[in-house]
């Protein structure tokens, strides 16, 4: 599954004393990541060796841990530094399938850690600026002592079965012919299961039973936690929630929508899973 932390990297927030030259750097501009193009047109990620050259300022910088026994670093530079024809800019979406797994994973990482840094710079309790904690990854507020962890957002999907045929809408915002699974946040008091029940039943009219879980993915667009479940038709008919969708659909392994998920998104492995499970019930 994409976005997965790779099995060869450990993670950790306390940093050598002194960085190697060849430690990975995941440089970060806005919500660009820098990388190398090697001579054999393959993206990398760059080491500090490739990057310190150019006298780059560096806003912020956390350390990841170890790929492959390599420290790993997470930095951020403004915009107007970055002068160099060496370095390529790529936002993450446009890096998949072209950096290596762990790099890809370790890029989303980095993009999370960073903007949570940059977003929580004051305390959200009484307004003080924070520091960074030493032992763990979090934001102290040395006048209150509220601690600031890095935001991440709980999101549920799930795709609804009906027999061999199963549930996908689609939202005004998606690009043309798409369609995909029903996901929604899940509310405060709220178990993964609850927010299941209420988004499919808010968003399309439809009540379901039987929820099992899927998998779960990372989602550095910015901050959330995708939690996919198969779950199974119970009763109801297609009632659109105008607001959050535009049309919904039973659809088949025989009759499939125009264009699908991209294949960065557990929404695309979640319906996969359903349409191998059909052929190999036939």
């Amino acid at each position: 599954m994409i976005f997965e932390t790779p099995g060869n990297f450990d993670s950790s927030n306390v940093a050598p004393s002194i960085p190697s030259d060849d430690a990975f750097l995941f440089l970060i501009r806005g919500n660009e990541i820098a990388t190398v193009l090697t001579k054999t047109d393959i993206l990398k990620i760059p080491c500090f060796r490739q990057i310190t050259k150019y006298g780059l300022r560096i806003l912020r910088q956390h350390y990841l841990g170890t790929l492959r026994g390599t420290p790993c670093y997470a930095s951020e530079v403004t915009n107007e530094e970055v002068t160099s024809s060496e370095i390529h800019w790529y936002g993450l979406r446009a890096l998949f399938g072209r950096l290596d797994d762990s790099s890809f994973s370790l890029a989303g990482r980095s993009l999370q850690i960073v903007d949570w840094d940059r977003s929580s710079l004051f305390c959200g309790r009484c307004g003080e600026k924070t520091i960074l904690g030493e032992k763990e990854r979090v934001k102290l507020c040395p006048k209150c002592q509220q601690r600031h962890y890095p935001k991440i957002a709980p999101a549920v999907m799930a795709l609804v079965s009906r027999g061999d045929e199963f549930l996908l809408a689609r939202s005004p915002h998606f690009p043309s012919g798409m369609f995909s699974a029903i996901a929604g946040f899940t509310e405060p008091g709220e178990t993964l299961e609850q927010t299941i029940h209420r988004e499919v039943l808010e968003e399309v009219g439809i009540r379901v039973n039987n929820i099992r879980y899927f998998s779960s993915q990372p989602w550095p667009f910015p901050h959330s936690m995708m939690i996919a479940f198969h779950c199974d038709y119970e009763s109801g008919t297609i009632i659109c929630d105008p607001h959050e969708i535009e049309d919904a659909q039973w659809f088949s392994s025989q009759k499939l929508p125009s264009r699908l998920p991209g294949k960065i998104s557990i929404a695309r492995s979640l319906l996969e899973s359903k349409l191998v499970k059909n052929e190999s019930d036939l």
